[in-house]
């Protein structure tokens, strides 16, 4: 592993996603050389035009099973590539992809023994009631007969599979847990998060479907703040763990709370109209009551410090939304 200063040769699966591009961009103005991966099955040629054609930047639509077939050795693997929960589809494609994806990665990583940076998420936390959560929180998961747990199960099994290799082969990874991010380019419907929906609703007039009872408690991250965390990362000599990237606990806020907040700022003076949407309409479907995190961990590691506030995040992201429609 080169030093913290010097520039790195680093690949990122999943690059032309929301997370992803803005990856992609902000180790470029860092000075490190990367090779961007996509199958372009959510993302999108159109969120790496910026630097397309950038003399530090290659890219491969190709799914990450491939990768070495495409790529050559790297100093650092930044895996994003993920199928997410399938609130509306069958968990197969979740599970399958999640699990062998994660294995292509790390027999990648064996191979050229570079640093591994896995991209996990708070819902592995699933049912915990005891918040907010750090990394040595037990994994509390519903019934493997509900798909909305397919995604955190791959989840954690990449986590154990990257943990044992890395016992077993020697090499350095950092395991992210990801809460829920936001910002510009995140998708524009559900995938995209609470808030990507609630901003088009609000935006266009119409009435916010909240689902369930709008009191679930969640913890927001800008994209900027996200990145940040990531690159630190990735530039740490020596790092193995896990960590949680997210705000902190205080400010987390209700589902109806972020939809309200998203209304104020698109019209302080109307009250955006809520409709509430039964988990019945989703089939088999488990919600978690309150998901926040502490990233202390991160902190003492590598200096993370979330610094934009879910109010500033907003304005900014709603801006974005605002200059799609012109």
């Amino acid at each position: 592993m080169k030093k913290n200063k010097d520039h790195l040769k680093i690949i990122v699966t999943g690059a032309a996603g929301f997370i992803g591009s803005h990856l992609c961009e902000a180790l470029l103005k860092r000075g490190h050389y990367v090779t961007g991966l996509d199958d372009l099955s959510f993302g999108s040629l159109n969120n790496l035009s910026e630097i397309t054609d950038h003399n530090r930047f290659k890219f491969v639509q190709t799914k990450v099973e491939s990768l070495s077939v495409w790529v050559e050795k790297a100093d650092v693997l930044v895996h994003l590539a993920s199928k997410k929960i399938p609130r509306y589809d069958n968990s197969w494609s979740t599970v399958q992809e999640n699990i062998t994806g994660t294995q292509a990665v790390v027999n990648y990583t064996i191979k050229s023994q570079c640093k591994l940076i896995f991209a996990s998420t708070s819902d592995v936390y699933g049912k915990n009631p005891i918040t907010p959560y750090t990394e040595e929180s037990d994994l509390l998961l519903g019934s493997s007969a509900i798909k909305r747990w397919s995604y955190a199960a791959s989840k954690i099994a990449g986590e154990h599979l990257i943990i044992g290799a890395a016992e077993e082969f020697r090499f350095d990874y950092a395991i992210l847990r990801f809460f829920g991010t936001y910002g510009q380019r995140h998708h524009l419907s559900w995938w995209g998060g609470p808030q990507s929906e609630f901003i088009e609703k609000i935006l266009s007039k119409e009435s916010v479907e909240i689902h369930g009872t709008g009191e679930q408690i969640r913890s927001f991250i800008y994209i900027e703040d996200l990145v940040k965390g990531i690159e630190a990362a990735i530039e740490k000599v020596g790092i193995k763990g896990i960590f949680n990237l997210c705000q902190k606990p205080e400010d987390a806020v209700s589902i109806k709370e972020l939809a309200k907040m998203i209304g104020e700022i698109v019209n302080p003076e109307k009250t955006p109209a809520l409709t509430y949407i039964p988990y019945t309409n989703f089939g088999n479907y488990e919600d978690v009551m309150k998901r926040t995190g502490l990233y202390q961990k991160a902190k003492t590691t590598f200096g993370f410090e979330p610094t934009i506030s879910l109010r500033e995040g907003l304005k900014r992201t709603i801006s974005w939304h605002q200059s799609l429609r012109k």
